[in-house]
């Protein structure tokens, strides 16, 4: 306890400085831990995708769609245990700023294949039974308002003209990482449409979702279904949900490297500002640490007050970053919206934070430590005022 003081004192001894150098800790910390923040809500449909479902798309392109006529031969695949379709409708909820996912799915096996979607049998079932019908995430819902009876107008853009739908189930999510900002309504709705409008594109879609029964085997189920349509007017390509959601990740690849070297540089930043912090205290008490020298107290002694103090400043820092970096995330998740889902702060960038807090007050302090360790008794009794 009495170390313990000694430090809290040494540590406040110059307020203005001290305060100083704690507002560059918590926002340091609190940018870093924002940004790695950034970085695993990019990556959460990949932490959030399961190992017994594969995504089948056009071997070509996303942007080409498959015959759903390939489903029946799919599900005689040996390994593929069911399978549904999503095509994307990319329409427009009153504003263009209002962006957020919308599939036309087949909306039984479709269910099935995602049970993380957890919606009540009573709405389960309105959905499956209103052809108009639609459901939503808990978060999208929240964001707009809507109850179950609402309907929804969507002006669509691949699809023209103003679409109604019928709000028959919110879903919450089983996981954390769960998506909630997703709108799913009945494909064969869509579909009717297509056939009037445009009987070529009719009966397509633009991605397969396949539910297997050992996804150890998930690369050689792949090859399996995409041996069945090689040398087709469309062939296939078959991936693990992971891996197709990797795809989309690594098209901004390169921003996410930028955004991860800018928060590891915030922190050795920082860490430039607290070792000249502790430099300037080191040398103003010059002349105290020779004098505990000369009164017996050993070089460790020393150096265990300046790396004490040293670590007392990060901690206080630290924390109070870590506190500014919860509401900082809620805020930047809502206005994010639906173009990151998922952005939560996880217990391994809390740690990450914690850890590089105290990294810069140990390494911050290595050299004035050392350098007071060695100091001269004589040499520093004479800077005694």
């Amino acid at each position: 306890m009495f170390i313990f003081k000694l430090l809290l004192r040494n540590a406040f001894r110059h307020r203005l400085r001290t305060a100083l150098t704690i507002v560059g800790l918590v926002v340091a910390v609190s940018a870093f831990g924002l940004l790695r923040t950034l970085i695993g809500a990019w990556y959460a449909g990949v932490e959030a995708s399961s190992s017994t479902r594969l995504v089948t798309r056009s071997a070509v392109s996303l942007t080409f769609s498959l015959p759903i006529s390939y489903a029946q031969r799919m599900k005689a695949v040996d390994g593929v245990d069911s399978v549904s379709w999503a095509n994307w409708f990319g329409g427009i909820y009153q504003s263009e700023r209002n962006f957020f996912p919308q599939f036309a799915v087949e909306p039984a096996s479709y269910l099935k294949l995602y049970p993380e979607y957890v919606l009540s049998e009573a709405e389960k079932l309105a959905f499956l039974k209103d052809r108009q019908g639609a459901i939503v995430g808990r978060k999208l819902a929240d964001k707009f308002g809507w109850k179950v009876g609402d309907q929804i107008p969507i002006r669509g853009t691949i699809y023209p003209g103003t679409w109604t739908f019928n709000l028959r189930g919110i879903w919450d999510g089983a996981q954390k990482n769960t998506d909630e900002s997703q709108m799913l309504f009945h494909y064969a709705y869509i579909n009717e449409f297509i056939r009037k409008r445009a009987p070529a594109r009719a009966d397509n879609t633009g991605a397969f979702i396949l539910g297997i029964n050992s996804p150890q085997d998930a690369a050689l189920i792949a090859q399996r279904v995409d041996a069945e349509f090689k040398n087709s007017l469309a062939e296939t390509l078959t991936e693990t949900e992971a891996a197709f959601q990797l795809s989309f990740v690594s098209m901004s690849e390169a921003i996410l490297v930028a955004i991860e070297a800018v928060s590891f540089i915030i922190i050795v930043i920082i860490m430039a500002v607290m070792a000249n912090t502790m430099t300037m205290t080191a040398r103003e008490r010059l002349a105290e640490y020779a004098t505990l020298k000369a009164l017996g107290f050993s070089p460790g002694f020393v150096v265990k007050l300046l790396f004490g103090e040293s670590l007392l400043i990060c901690l206080i820092g630290g924390l109070l970053g870590i506190a500014l970096t919860i509401p900082a995330v809620r805020a930047v998740g809502g206005a994010l919206g639906s173009f990151l889902p998922v952005f939560e702060i996880s217990p391994l960038t809390l740690s990450m934070q914690l850890g590089a807090a105290l990294i810069v007050g140990l390494i911050a302090a290595a050299w004035p430590a050392w350098k007071m360790s060695h100091i001269d008794i004589v040499q520093g009794l004479r800077n005694v005022a």
